[in-house]
């Protein structure tokens, strides 16, 4: 852990904020754990953005009355920082008892904020109860990559997992495209130490990848430290460098934490975005 971090509140023990505080909020730059896998902010090789969703959002309305709703923030992935998610968590208490005149002054508001945290332009979605019917639920679409009956020994990330299928069918030696998926990613909070739980989905198109070894370094992230944002631009990385697509797509949908929920995309230009949609787990 950087001493950078240590100052962050997560793993700490911190005061319930009691009144709207934007100071609570605990940017940390995107530079460094992007320089550990060879990206510079510079010449970055994918697209992509953050997608937040906190469910425990509310805050009161000019007469006092607690109002309530699911906060949809999408961070850019060009923005300087990501957002400590302890001190985001703390941030969105501090409008508990807080009174605002109308629903777009807490729109206004937090999208000044997390603008300001990130250093990019934040897209806020502030969904009220009358639309938390209309949610999307559904799983991953595509080749479930858990079925594979294989031999499992290595816990801490290895690239060197990744490789091309030495066996491919016939018409699958040239060119291929393929969704697949995976529910066993797991990584560990770099501060605290917690477990991080996702779902991962990987779109690609080129040379056909070794499904056992893929499942093999996705399992590879089990015993890893580092957050959400990094762990996807890691695999995005290796599965370029190792196997070399023409396309790739990483999308992961991390199970919630104190209410909040990261799910990272990035993808080689031009692929298009996933659509939202919330798993069981989520």
């Amino acid at each position: 852990m950087t001493d950078f971090l240590q100052h962050a509140p997560l793993g700490q023990t911190v005061l319930y904020p009691s009144q709207y505080d934007a100071g609570l909020l605990f940017p940390i730059p995107r530079a460094e754990a992007r320089s550990q896998i060879g990206i510079a902010d510079s010449a970055l090789p994918f697209t992509g953005w953050d997608l937040w969703n906190a469910y425990e959002m509310s805050w009161l309305n000019a007469k006092g009355l607690p109002q309530v709703g699911i906060l949809r923030a999408r961070v850019p992935l060009d923005s300087a920082n990501i957002i400590e998610s302890k001190s985001f968590k703390l941030y969105l208490n501090s409008f508990n008892q807080t009174r605002f005149d109308h629903p777009q002054a807490v729109i206004d508001l937090l999208t000044k904020d997390l603008s300001d945290a990130a250093a990019g332009t934040v897209e806020i979605d502030l969904i009220g109860p009358e639309r938390f019917g209309l949610e999307i639920f559904g799983e991953f679409d595509g080749i479930n990559l858990d079925l594979q009956d294989v031999e499992i020994d290595q816990y801490q990330t290895d690239p060197t997992l990744l490789e091309l299928d030495r066996h491919p069918k016939s018409n699958e030696a040239g060119h291929v495209t393929e969704q697949l998926f995976s529910r066993l990613l797991k990584s560990n909070c770099p501060v605290t130490g917690q477990p991080d739980w996702a779902c991962v989905q990987i779109i690609y198109s080129g040379k056909p990848i070794d499904h056992a070894g893929l499942l093999k370094y996705i399992v590879s992230f089990r015993m890893h430290s580092g957050f959400h944002e990094n762990c996807v631009e890691r695999i995005f990385s290796d599965i370029m460098n190792r196997c070399a697509p023409a396309t790739l797509s990483v999308f992961a949908r991390y199970t919630r934490r104190g209410g909040l929920d990261i799910n990272p995309w990035r993808a080689t230009p031009g692929m298009p975005a996933p659509q939202w949609r919330r798993s069981a787990r989520q």
